[in-house]
């Protein structure tokens, strides 16, 4: 059995980002702990689709992901200033999740859920950073098939009804966040996920 649309698939990789000495393990996915997903219904980035269709359980695979492949540039722009007020919760600012380097999932003026790094915080004002973790890096992906199955009904159903994040992915967290005003922070995923998400997330 092949990987193709609608097949249950498990995958064990690394992925590494950076070139030469630079490398670094960014996510790994194994045996015990794999990346499971049914394949073509955009739970996963459409370029790491590609690379693994056609391939059977047993097989191996060796591809890297470029950022216009997978999560775009690093763009200054998505770097924003916003309200420390808009943080409130029950009208009490949580200053506890306003620290750097926290995920925060948020939403934009249209109602799009997203993920936020909190870069700086001061008495008006936290700096937020609205680009995807690998944003600009080159993804290097190794590894193998677990398993390629029919996915059931059951399992198709409850795809459509829930969100996930994973390898490859785009899905976002899905627990209510905060409202960033009038800005519209696009982000590249899996569907949609950036920040927490993991690997091609």
């Amino acid at each position: 059995m092949k990987v193709e649309s609608n097949k249950y698939v498990t995958l064990a990789y690394n992925l590494h980002v950076g070139e030469g000495d630079e490398r670094e393990l960014m996510e790994q996915a194994t045996v015990d702990s794999p990346l499971e997903f049914i394949f073509g219904t955009n739970s996963m980035l459409e370029a790491f689709e590609q690379k693994v269709e056609g391939l059977s359980k047993g097989d191996t695979f060796s591809f890297l992901l470029t950022p216009d492949e997978a999560y775009g540039d690093y763009e200054e722009e998505k770097i924003v200033e916003l309200p420390i007020d808009i943080f409130q919760v029950e009208g009490k600012i949580d200053h506890e999740m306003l620290f750097e380097g926290n995920t925060l999932p948020m939403m934009d003026s249209y109602g799009n859920r997203l993920n936020g790094s909190v870069v700086s915080v001061n008495d008006t004002m936290v700096t937020m950073d609205f680009n995807h973790p690998l944003a600009g890096e080159i993804l290097h992906f190794d590894g193998s098939v677990l398993g390629v199955r029919d996915a059931s009904a059951e399992e198709l159903t409850a795809l459509f009804t829930t969100a996930g994040c994973g390898c490859g992915s785009d899905g976002c967290d899905d627990s209510e966040g905060c409202d960033c005003g009038s800005h519209d922070h696009s982000h590249h995923h899996h569907g949609n996920g950036d920040g927490g998400c993991g690997c091609g997330c």
